[in-house]
């Protein structure tokens, strides 16, 4: 099978082949170079839809979020709404995960990552928040959002939780007391992400007037 021609080519083609990359090797696997071997052809040619790898992060940033479903904030009941939508946006970042370290520390440029805040940011408002504790709440859910999907707190204590006890009671016990629980490891990561979700949301509800 031949090469595929210049004229295959398109920004969201390269994007896409670029979120492969990414999430098969990692951001530090994102190359022109490898992007190119991907899609069968020379890294000139990627030239030709994209100024460089700033643009091109840009392109990948617009692919992600354009998974990141907001009509749940589009709810008449903000607090459920939004948290849908801090769900949603996690399970995003779970099948990329390898994208944090590309996004979350450069500029917010994509038009959807914009649109995503701005909506974020006007349900926030609508629910009585004021703009500047809007703000800080939408920046909370994003420490949260991002790091749950980042982290694993679980999978981190590799030993059974006996294995702690010598040295470690309490954190045997709880490790103990957690697996009763069930879900493995992923059980207890989003039971921790449901309970930091709860405690911001519930703390934004106790301090709107009235």
């Amino acid at each position: 099978m031949g090469r595929p021609s210049r004229a295959l080519l398109s920004r969201t083609i390269i994007a896409r082949a670029a979120l492969e990359v990414v999430d098969e090797s990692g951001a530090e696997g994102l190359t022109m170079r490898a992007l190119a071997e991907r899609l069968g052809v020379k890294a000139a040619s990627l030239y030709n839809h994209v100024a460089g790898k700033d643009e091109l992060l840009d392109a990948l940033a617009e692919l992600v979020n354009e998974e990141i479903d907001l009509t749940p904030l589009a709810d008449a009941d903000w607090h459920a709404g939004v948290g849908a939508y801090a769900r949603g946006y996690r399970r995003v970042f779970l099948r990329h995960p390898n994208t944090i370290a590309l996004l979350a520390r450069r500029r917010v440029e994509a038009d959807l990552q914009l649109r995503g805040y701005d909506a974020l940011l006007g349900t926030l408002a609508r629910a009585g928040l004021a703009p500047a504790d809007a703000a800080e709440a939408a920046a909370a859910l994003d420490y949260l959002v991002l790091g749950s999907a980042l982290e694993t707190f679980a999978a981190g204590f590799t030993r059974a939780p006996a294995g702690y006890r010598p040295g470690f009671p309490a954190l045997a016990t709880s490790l103990e007391a957690a697996a009763e629980r069930g879900g493995g490891p992923s059980g207890l990561d989003e039971r921790g992400f449901e309970l930091a979700l709860g405690l911001l949301l519930n703390g934004l509800r106790a301090g709107l007037p009235g």
